[in-house]
């Protein structure tokens, strides 16, 4: 642990921070250096234009990320590189006047940010080393081409290291790591050999690169270290899970080789292995049992960051007391197994959730269970078996569903859950290896599987009580007083209780219960919660669930502004919880980064929630356990939460989204729901009495569905402005 603080592996910044602004751009580079570990690595590919002068783009072609082809549209040229003719627009076409005053970078991969299209020119080497990064890697990719075109690489570096200095220089071609070998200092530059895919062939040797990672002995003859896919240590099966890890890093390691591995990005997930957590990713590198790599070549420098510097060797630390934030599961860990089943449940305990939840639904013949919602499609093959009870029920969904209170639990039994993204036009399925299994349970063996494994505690997610009371003649309120009655959650202390609901008439069933705490839950987009308004919530609830959109406005993928919700209810003392968080890079705003991590820091740190209900406790539980959680602590890197607004602030005004309308402030009505009705006992499969004192027997329409804590963080448009004042901008 010590050698790992005192030797941490390098954070390379490919085109410094690309996986949000466009390859090596000035704000790439600059907010690269001011959102990393303090000796990142920015890395460039060198291109050489006509007149030699070296520039920083990892395509040969242009046209795939500047508007050259705009700019030139009859420029268009073919040449034959590495064997294969290639078509596009070429650096080495053009003067670097031509490049530098006509031509502006795009970004090419289009789940990331365009915001910043058109706006920034191209960086030279100059410029690169200019913002004065810790280190500086050069990757010359096509010293062959460029030779054939009578352009010299070596000779463009020759001139550049003597004036500026080149911490690592890389390449996949071996003759020009040869010739480096007697032009560069060595005492201050790397030679490193980059491994490229493994049937590709290297130009010189005219050995595929997999014969040629079989000697890495000869290797060292003529370069320090190697760079090498990340699949070349962890490989993946055909379906995307992590198989046995190569020898690799260990034979090199042997003959005295560094490692490096490249390919690592927020927003292309690799293995299922992580649950689209890419903090996990990088530490399956840097933190097993058998080695480490020496670095990491990422798009998304911050998160490689915090995953050295803050989560790396941190697995048995000990959560916070003081301050404690509750990690509530959501149906379970439910993004690794089918939710509300006895795997996702399990799962949410071993991944660290101080709450687990059960969302009770209603069997017609009254057995309360756990299922995400009332409608069985959510999470089974309900569909195959009872298609013929497929209905409409408006009071509960807009859409026709199965559901739970018109099969039996006999019924319920046979069915097989499915696991099911919550994002369904992402393209980002849920470790299908999990698809199908796991068991749905009854409350009551949901409460004792609470027990036994000692959980800090539980939530009790009751909905749609007035529609089951008064047409189905169900009490599920009375059905879940005597389940946790039975399980002599009642009459202890030891273990939290969360009664959730939606409707302040079922949390005020259980108000004769001082060791509940409920909890109201709020469907709808608010963007405050006046005065009145959390007067009224205090009468009923201890706690309020609120949607992510609630607290964080956003617009377009952007962070727009932070409400006062949470302050508000604060006020009143009354906690926040925020829901629901998903690891997927598709559901995180682009001002944290792609990485939910710094959501996580955002909510907690910044905005100062109180609890977060998440898919993927394991991942809010390592941030808790992370020194780095701490804003206060004294630690090399920070994780620091994002600032609302930040990259909107960065755009040319003529590009931003157009704002939308503010959504609502909560009131009074939103808040109070009529008295539950009488249980019909006309239609009640158990012969289930009335309610005494209760309000009429029909379904009431539902309501509830309808600055921050100090901020210790930085503003990327503040980071980016002090950065620009240090490299003289």
């Amino acid at each position: 642990m010590a050698d790992f603080k005192c030797n941490q592996p390098l954070v390379i910044a490919r085109g410094g921070f690309s996986g949000l602004f466009p390859e090596s751009s000035s704000f790439a580079n600059q907010i690269a250096l001011s959102t990393s570990v303090s000796n990142v690595v920015l890395f460039c590919n060198l291109q050489l234009t006509k007149d030699s002068v070296g520039i920083c783009q990892t395509d040969i072609r242009l046209d795939n990320s500047t508007n050259i082809a705009v700019v030139f549209p009859k420029s268009q040229k073919t040449y034959t590189i590495n064997g294969e003719n290639v078509r596009g627009w070429f650096a080495l076409d053009y003067t670097s006047d031509q490049i530098f005053n006509n031509v502006t970078l795009t970004q090419n991969i289009y789940s990331r940010p365009s915001l910043f299209d058109g706006t920034l020119p191209l960086s030279s080497v100059d410029d690169a080393i200019g913002v004065k990064p810790p280190g500086f890697w050069l990757n010359v990719q096509y010293d062959a081409f460029y030779t054939a075109n009578k352009l010299s690489v070596s000779s463009y570096i020759q001139k550049t290291t003597r004036f500026l200095g080149i911490s690592y220089i890389s390449s996949p071609e071996i003759g020009f790591l040869k010739n480096m070998n007697g032009i560069i200092n060595k005492a201050k530059t790397k030679l490193i050999f980059k491994f490229l895919e493994a049937d590709a062939v290297e130009p010189t040797t005219k050995q595929t690169f997999s014969s040629i990672l079989k000697d890495l002995s000869s290797v060292k003859s003529f370069a320090s270290g190697i760079l090498v896919p990340k699949e070349y240590i962890w490989p993946l099966s055909k379906d995307q899970y992590l198989q046995t890890p190569t020898s690799v890093v260990a034979d090199a390691h042997k003959q005295g080789l560094e490692v490096y591995a490249y390919g690592f990005a927020n927003d292309m997930p690799g293995s299922y292995n992580y649950s689209y957590d890419p903090t996990a990713e990088y530490l399956q590198f840097v933190d097993n049992s058998e080695f480490s790599v020496d670095g990491v070549l990422t798009d998304f420098p911050p998160t490689a960051s915090e995953a050295i510097a803050c989560l790396a060797h941190n697995k048995n630390a000990a959560r916070p007391s003081k301050g404690k934030i509750l990690v509530i599961s959501h149906h379970g860990s439910s993004g690794v197994y089918p939710g509300s089943t006895d795997l996702a449940y399990q799962q949410s305990v071993d991944d660290g959730a101080d709450i687990i939840d059960c969302s009770v639904q209603m069997s017609k013949d009254g057995v309360p269970f756990c299922f995400n919602s009332a409608d069985l499609l959510a999470g089974s093959n309900a569909m195959t078996s009872f298609m013929s009870r497929s209905t409409m029920i408006p009071e509960i969904q807009p859409t026709s569903g199965i559901f739970s209170f018109d099969l039996t639990w006999t019924e319920i039994q046979t069915l097989t859950p499915q696991l099911n993204s919550p994002l369904p036009n992402s393209g980002l399925a849920r470790n299908p290896a999990n698809k199908n299994k796991g068991k749905f349970l009854t409350l009551s063996d949901f409460l004792e599987f609470a027990k036994a494994k000692a959980v800090t505690g539980i939530l009790i997610d009751i909905e749609n009580a007035a529609y089951l009371a008064s047409k189905k003649g169900l009490s599920i309120t009375d059905a879940v007083t005597t389940a946790l009655s039975n399980a002599t959650f009642n009459k202890q202390a030891t273990q939290q209780v969360l009664i959730q609901s939606d409707d302040t008439s079922v949390l005020s069933k259980f108000n004769n219960v001082p060791a509940y705490r409920r909890v109201l839950s709020l469907k709808e987009i608010i963007s405050a919660v006046p005065k009145q308004a959390v007067e009224e919530i205090k009468r009923y609830a201890d706690a309020v669930n609120i949607p992510r959109s609630s607290i964080v406005e956003t617009n377009g993928g952007f962070t727009t502004a932070f409400t006062n919700v949470v302050d508000q209810l604060h006020a009143a003392n009354i906690s926040a919880y925020v829901s629901v968080l998903r690891n997927e890079y598709v559901a995180i705003a682009f001002d944290f980064f792609s990485d939910p991590v710094v959501e996580l820091a955002t909510y907690i740190d910044r905005i100062g929630i109180d609890g977060v209900v998440t898919d993927y406790p394991r991942t809010a539980d390592a941030y808790l356990r992370s020194p780095c959680s701490d804003l206060n602590a004294k630690v090399t890197y920070s994780i620091l939460p994002a600032e609302a607004g930040s990259l909107l602030g960065l755009a040319e005004p003529e590009v931003l989204p157009p704002a939308e309308a503010p959504a609502p402030p909560l009131t009074v009505a939103d808040v109070v729901d009529p008295p539950l009705p009488q249980v019909s006992s006309s239609s009640s499969p158990n012969g289930t009495t009335a309610d005494p004192g209760a309000g009429p027997a029909t379904a009431p329409p539902g309501s509830s569905g309808q600055t921050n804590a100090a901020s210790m963080s930085l503003s990327l448009l503040g980071i980016l402005l002090i950065s620009m004042l240090f490299v003289g901008y």
